[in-house]
């Protein structure tokens, strides 16, 4: 299904309701502003309000996260942030060879 993903669209796996969630989810990673008075009527055909301002909420907490994780330079699990005064500490003792 994963696999699937980019062609989400033409694909038989998702229904139209996780369809219309997921160029939702399009909208929200990509030009926010973007999103048209169609698909908020599509959204409204398969979501209730409160679950569509829960899929909104979910979204906007992945793709926050997946920008801080970027700017930070995180991308790598466990990582120290580069930002933080621990992060000079520690590549000094690893420059030091410590």
């Amino acid at each position: 299904m994963i696999a699937a993903l980019p062609n989400y669209q033409d694909s038989d796996l998702f229904s139209p309701a996780e369809k219309v969630a997921l160029r939702f989810a399009e909208v929200m990673a990509g030009d926010h502003t973007s999103l048209s008075d169609d698909l908020s009527a599509q959204l409204r055909e398969h979501y209730t309000e409160p679950q569509i301002m829960a899929l909104g909420w979910r979204m906007a907490i992945y793709v926050g996260y997946g920008r801080l994780v970027y700017v930070t330079g995180l991308e790598v699990v466990g990582q120290v942030c580069p930002l933080s005064p621990l992060h000079a500490d520690i590549q000094k003792q690893a420059e030091a060879g410590e």
